[in-house]
C-alpha cells in the first residue's frame, strides 16, 4: 500500500544546482475558519455557487481529475455561451478577479455587467494556462484546470450591487470571484531611477530587458521605479543586490516574463514590492528556472505586495536568503510550487500571503544540503493546490507553520504534511521543535492513488526515516476533511516511527472517516481535542507494514467525540461509514453548506442554516418553482425538519407550499414528502414541523417552493434537520 511515494514528486531542480458574511463568502478566512487563521486579505471571495445563476451547479466532487474536485468548496457554476452569474457585491470596490475554466483547447471571454448595464471591456478567459500533464509523477493524472482572470471596472461598486458575469462564446466554468477597492496607482518615489528613463517601454511592445539591467546598476543602494504600465523581459535579471524595485501597485506595473530574477548568489539587501509579474508559463519543465525568483535574493531582503501568476513557481530560493521576509502578496496559477525554500533558509519568514491553483506544494520547506532553521509559515491563506499539499515541511530545524488557513487539496496532499521524505540527498530530518499552532484546515486530504487509500488533513509522515523531531500541534481546526484529521504514517512503506508528537486544542468538525489515522509504530500525546460528526470511528490504528510495531495514543485528557477505534486493518473505512451521531438532538443541517436556484438581494442560501432566526434566505422573486439545498456532510436517517421564518410579528401569517426532496450523492434526487402547504403564523412561533418517514436515508436535503401566499418567492430564516422523531 505504501511502495509508492506519498506525495509523489521529483523535486524541482534550479538550473545549476541538483536539482461572518453571508455564506459563500470569504474575507481572509473561509467559513467556519479559526478566527486568527489566514491572511488579512484585500479582497473578499464570493463563490459562484452560492450567487444566482442561469448555470448549472457542479459538485461537490472529491474524484480526482474531476474538474468541481479542483473548485473552491468543490463547487463551481458552468455556464453556456449566454448563460450568467450574479454576484451580489459584498463590499465596496473597483476590481474584480474571478477564478475560472474552460474547456481545453479554447479561448474566449466573460462580458461584465454592472448593475444590468454591460461594460466594454471583458475578462479574457483561455485554457493556455490549464490541464497540465505530468506523468513523471507516480499518480498523477491531467490536473491545473483553474485559472484566473482580472479587471479593473473602472467604477465603484458598493455592497449590495450586482456584478454579473456571462459566458460570451465558449462555456466557462465559473468558479470564485474576488472584489478589492484598489488604491490609486502610486507616484514615483524621490530619487528613485525609473525603467522608462533608461529606455523601457510601457506599452509591452518593446523588449525592455537591458532598460531594467541598467536601472538596477544606476540605482544601487536606492530604488528602481516601475511606472504603470506593461513591460516585456526576455531574459532574467542577475547581479541583483542591495536595490529596491518597485512599482506603482500590483493593477498597475505589470511584468511579463517567465523568468524574472535567477541568480545563485547576492550579496542581499534586495526589495521587490508592488507590482506584477505574470508569466507564460505553459507546462511544467523541472529542468527549466521559469520562476519569478530563482536562487538568492541574498540577506536581509523582502518581497512585498506583488502579485505573480503563470509561472512554474513562485519563488525557488536556494543559497543564502536569511533574514528574507515574503509577505503581502499573491501567487496565483503556478504549475510547481507556490514558494519552496530549498535549504539554507534560515530566519526567513513567510507571512500573510495569500496562494491559489497551485500545481504542487503552495508553501514548502526542503531541507536539501544543509537544513531549513528558524524559519516559518505564517498567517498565509491557501486554496487549491491541485497535485500536492497546502503547506509541507520535508526535514529542518525549528520550524514554525502557524495561523494559515489551507482549503481544498486535491490527489496527492494534506492540507499541512510534517515530513522527513528526502527525494534527494543529501537531506536533513526534522530536528529540534516543529511548531504547528493556531492553523484551520478545510476540506483538505485526498485519496492517494499510489497508496490506494486516503491521506489525512495533516500529515505526519517518517517517509524516510524516524522522526525524533518534538511536534507540537496546538489549537487546530479541521472541519470537513473527506477522509481522516490527522494521520501518522511512514509513506516510504519502511515502517519507521513517528514520536515526540503533542496534539492539543484541537477541534475535528464533519471527518469522513476517522479523527486519527495511525499507520506507523510510534506515539502521540493528545490533550483537548474534541470531534463531532465523526464519519466512521475515531481512531483507525493499523501499522504498516503489518507487525512492524504499534502506535500508542497517549490520553492527555479533554477529549471526546473520537473514543471508537475501526476494528478491521484489512479494509479501509469509507466516509460516512460508521457510527450513529453522539448527539441524536443536534440540527444536523446548522452550519452546513446550501445552495439555492436564486436568491435575493443579500438574503443568501447560507442565512437559512446560520443559527440566526432573524436572518432569511428569499429566493429569487416571481419565479416559482425555487429550491433550496443543503449539504449535511453525510448521510444520516433524518426523521423531522423545522423550518422557520423570522418571528418578529412583521412577518404576516402565510402558507408556503414546500416538496421534499433527498439524495446520497447530491445528483440523483427523490421525492420524500411530495408537495405540501406549511402554515407559518407569528402568533406561534412562525414555524412548521415536517416529520420525514421511517427509512429516509439522505445528505442532501432539497426544499421545493412552489408557492408562498404571503410573498412571490421562497423563504426560510432557518431549516433544522433532526434524526429524532
Amino acid at each position: 500500500m505504501h511502495s509508492s511515494t506519498a506525495r509523489h514528486v521529483r523535486r524541482i531542480p534550479a538550473t545549476g544546482a541538483v536539482v461572518a458574511l453571508a455564506a459563500g463568502m470569504l474575507v481572509a478566512v473561509a467559513p467556519a475558519a479559526h478566527a486568527a487563521a489566514g491572511a488579512t486579505l484585500p479582497f473578499t471571495s464570493v463563490e459562484a455557487e452560492s450567487a444566482a445563476s442561469t448555470g448549472t451547479r457542479i459538485g461537490p466532487d472529491y474524484t480526482q481529475g474531476s474538474l468541481a474536485s479542483e473548485a473552491s468548496g468543490r463547487q463551481a457554476v458552468r455556464l453556456a455561451a449566454g448563460q450568467r452569474v450574479e454576484f451580489t457585491v459584498p463590499r465596496a470596490a473597483n476590481a474584480l478577479n474571478v477564478a475560472y475554466s474552460v474547456p481545453d483547447g479554447q479561448s474566449g471571454a466573460l462580458n461584465v455587467y454592472v448593475n444590468g448595464t454591460r461594460l466594454a471591456r471583458t475578462l479574457p478567459v483561455t485554457s493556455k494556462y490549464s490541464y497540465i500533464d505530468t506523468g513523471w509523477i507516480t499518480g498523477a493524472k491531467t490536473h491545473h484546470f483553474f485559472d484566473n482572470t482580472r479587471l479593473l471596472l473602472g467604477q465603484n461598486v458598493q455592497a449590495g450591487d450586482k456584478v454579473a458575469v456571462e459566458a460570451a462564446g465558449v462555456p466557462v466554468t465559473v468558479d470564485v470571484a474576488d472584489f478589492e477597492q484598489v488604491a490609486p496607482a502610486a507616484t514615483q518615489p524621490a530619487g528613485s531611477v525609473s525603467v522608462v528613463s533608461k529606455g523601457a517601454d510601457p506599452s509591452g511592445g518593446g523588449d525592455s530587458t537591458q532598460a531594467f539591467r541598467d536601472a538596477i546598476a544606476a540605482a544601487q543602494g536606492g530604488t528602481v521605479w516601475i511606472p504603470p504600465g506593461d513591460y516585456r523581459i526576455t531574459s532574467s535579471l542577475n547581479g541583483v543586490q542591495n536595490v529596491t524595485l518597485q512599482g506603482a501597485g500590483s493593477w498597475y506595473s505589470v511584468v511579463h516574463t517567465s523568468r524574472f530574477i535567477d541568480q545563485s548568489s547576492s550579496a542581499g539587501k534586495v526589495h521587490v514590492q508592488d507590482f506584477a509579474v505574470v508569466g507564460e508559463v505553459t507546462e511544467r519543465v523541472d529542468s527549466s528556472p521559469d520562476n519569478f525568483v530563482n536562487g538568492s535574493l541574498g540577506p536581509d531582503s523582502s518581497v512585498s505586495g506583488m502579485w505573480i501568476q503563470h509561472l512554474k513557481v513562485g519563488l525557488w530560493l536556494t543559497g543564502n536568503n536569511d533574514n528574507l521576509v515574503v509577505e503581502n502578496s499573491r501567487i496565483l496559477d503556478t504549475t510547481a510550487d507556490g514558494l519552496n525554500l530549498n535549504g539554507s533558509a534560515k530566519g526567513v519568514r513567510v507571512r500573510n500571503n495569500f496562494l491559489r491553483n497551485q500545481g504542487d506544494d503552495s508553501l514548502a520547506m526542503w531541507s536539501l544540503y544543509s537544513p531549513d532553521t528558524g524559519s516559518s509559515f505564517e498567517n498565509n491563506t491557501i486554496s487549491q493546490p491541485n497535485l500536492a499539499n497546502g503547506i509541507a515541511v520535508y526535514g529542518g530545524t525549528d520550524i514554525a507553520v502557524r495561523n494559515n488557513l489551507v482549503s481544498d487539496t486535491n490527489a496527492l496532499g494534506s492540507g499541512i504534511a510534517i515530513s522527513n521524505q528526502k527525494f534527494l540527498d543529501p537531506f536533513h530530518p526534522l530536528a529540534g521543535t516543529i511548531t504547528v499552532a493556531g492553523n484551520t484546515l478545510v476540506r483538505t486530504g485526498a485519496m492517494n492513488p499510489n497508496w490506494n487509500h486516503p491521506m489525512g488533513a495533516l500529515r505526519v509522515d517518517s517517509y524516510d526515516s524516524a522522526i525524533d523531531a518534538t511536534v507540537n500541534i496546538t489549537d487546530t481546526t479541521i472541519t470537513d476533511s473527506p477522509y481522516s484529521a490527522f494521520e501518522f504514517v511512514s509513506g516510504g512503506g519502511h515502517g519507521y516511527p513517528v514520536r515526540n508528537v503533542n496534539v492539543s486544542g484541537a477541534t475535528v468538525r464533519n471527518t469522513g472517516t476517522v479523527v486519527v489515522q495511525a499507520e506507523a509504530q510510534g506515539a502521540a500525546a493528545f490533550r483537548n481535542v474534541t470531534a463531532t460528526q465523526t464519519g466512521a470511528a475515531g481512531v483507525y490504528n493499523c501499522p504498516y507494514p503489518a507487525n512492524s510495531g504499534s502506535f500508542t495514543l497517549a490520553d492527555g485528557g479533554g477529549n471526546s467525540g473520537w473514543n471508537s477505534t475501526w476494528s478491521d486493518c484489512s479494509t479501509w473505512p469509507q466516509p460516512g461509514q460508521g457510527n450513529p451521531d453522539p448527539d441524536p438532538g443536534r440540527n444536523l443541517a446548522k452550519g452546513r453548506p446550501a445552495t439555492a436556484t436564486g436568491s435575493q438581494d443579500v438574503y443568501t442560501p447560507g442565512k437559512a442554516v446560520d443559527g440566526d432566526a432573524n436572518s432569511y434566505w428569499e429566493s429569487a422573486n416571481n419565479a416559482f418553482p425555487q429550491s433550496w439545498t443543503v449539504d449535511l456532510g453525510s448521510s444520516y436517517a433524518v426523521r423531522r425538519l423545522v423550518l422557520k421564518l423570522p418571528p418578529s410579528a412583521a412577518w404576516g401569517a402565510r402558507t408556503q407550499t414546500v416538496t421534499v426532496l433527498g439524495s446520497t450523492d447530491g445528483s440523483g434526487y427523490s421525492t420524500v414528502v411530495g408537495a405540501q402547504g406549511y402554515r407559518f403564523d407569528p402568533a406561534t412561533g412562525n414555524s412548521a414541523t415536517v416529520s420525514l418517514p421511517a427509512g429516509t436515508n439522505l445528505r442532501y436535503l432539497r426544499l421545493t417552493v412552489s408557492a408562498n401566499t404571503g410573498w412571490p418567492a421562497g423563504q426560510f430564516s432557518e431549516v433544522e434537520a433532526y434524526l429524532t422523531s
